[in-house]
């Protein structure tokens, strides 16, 4: 199975690029994913572009990369974060720590693991997280400048940053914050995130992402035990609340196409990463994997195919629906952005087909490199 999911990784990305990577503004050496499939005008000139879904776009390069080192690739991957930045104004920073988490967990990928780096750019956006904690407040970091929303979206992946950029004691206390703040004590599952005092109880896939992603790096970095059960508890809380018959539950487009894929992510870095050998260990593992490929094999049959390239559903448990038009653009709504008329038309959505798949290749080339060492 490893080559039927390399070929499944290799066949949705060609499926992004054919339809969705584009110069910036014409320039040489840059490159956007333009944000709708089919696009209008104004999505093709980068009118809108959508800082975190870049940066998803960004990470799904690397993934590639690792499953397949291509010199052309790396010249993608350089173009993608010149693009970035010009786009942003010349700057790697805008107002809202989630989307500059997710931009400093893409680029650190990128130096560690492409040689790609940039160094004054993580610095950065760390010291954005630091200089943004506030304890005093109710928090944790605030989703964005001037808000006193306090949220999972936020503190997760800024602190999976925070570890791996050597602030491991903030990434603890920003943990710890998250598990005595915004843990349901009844299904285990994390909350949104707390506004003005009050508990936002919405349960989002991608928040229970974040959090295996951070109790995980914990758990590697530190001698302390609770993190890896954590991970242990979060796992057993996904595998019952936030999947269908083992398929992880979609949010629909706009920014939700992204939540699923998110969670399928850190599932498969808990399958891969997460050390020990204890019996909760071993079954943490073994229920990630499982959930994500069983996701992937139901979002490939799902799928529609469009020239020969798939095209992913918004939910992966159901037939997607082939766009036919530019009407219905997703919107920008109160900091979000909404799902267009036909959720599949969103780069969000099909970025999260890409990354399911490539988070299945690692699974599955986990597999069979154990089942060889046996033999």
């Amino acid at each position: 199975m490893v080559q039927v999911w390399a070929n499944r990784a290799a066949s949705s990305e060609a499926a992004i690029t054919k339809r969705h990577l584009r110069r910036l503004w014409g320039l040489p050496g840059t490159q956007l994913g333009v944000v709708a499939w089919p696009a209008a005008r104004k999505q093709t000139l980068f009118g809108t572009w959508h800082y975190w879904w870049q940066a998803h776009l960004l990470d799904c390069l690397i993934d590639a990369q690792l499953r397949d080192p291509q010199p052309q690739r790396l010249t993608r991957i350089n173009r993608q974060i010149r693009g970035h930045r010009i786009r942003n104004n010349g700057r790697w920073t805008n107002d809202y720590y989630d989307d500059m988490a997710w931009l400093a967990l893409a680029l650190e990928r990128s130096g560690r693991l492409c040689d790609i780096g940039r160094p004054k750019a993580l610095d950065t956006l760390a010291d954005q997280f630091l200089n943004s904690w506030v304890p005093e407040d109710g928090g944790g970091i605030p989703w964005r400048k001037q808000d006193q929303f306090f949220n999972a979206p936020a503190n997760g992946p800024a602190a999976i940053f925070l570890a791996r950029h050597d602030r491991v004691r903030r990434a603890q206390q920003m943990a710890d914050w998250i598990d005595e703040t915004l843990i349901d004590p009844e299904t285990h599952l994390v909350f949104d995130g707390v506004k003005a005092g009050s508990l936002v109880r919405a349960q989002y896939t991608y928040c229970q992402g974040v959090v295996l992603g951070l109790e995980v790096e914990l758990a590697n970095r530190t001698d302390d035990p609770d993190h890896a059960g954590r991970v242990h508890r979060l796992v057993a809380a996904v595998g019952k609340g936030m999947a269908t018959d083992g398929v992880i539950r979609g949010a629909g487009g706009g920014d939700g196409g992204l939540f699923n894929a998110i969670l399928a992510r850190y599932l498969a870095f808990v399958a891969t990463d997460l050390r020990g050998s204890t019996p909760e260990d071993e079954q943490a593992r073994a229920t990630a994997r499982d959930l994500v490929l069983t996701s992937a094999k139901s979002a490939w049959d799902y799928r529609q195919t469009v020239d020969g390239l798939p095209l992913f559903g918004a939910f992966w448990d159901r037939n997607a629906v082939v766009p036919q038009s530019v009407t219905g653009d997703a919107q920008f709504v109160e900091g979000a952005v909404n799902a267009s008329e036909i959720a599949e038309r969103d780069l969000s959505v099909q970025l999260s087909g890409w990354m399911l798949m490539e988070a299945a290749h690692t699974l599955d080339d986990t597999a069979e490199s154990d089942e060889d060492a046996d033999q």
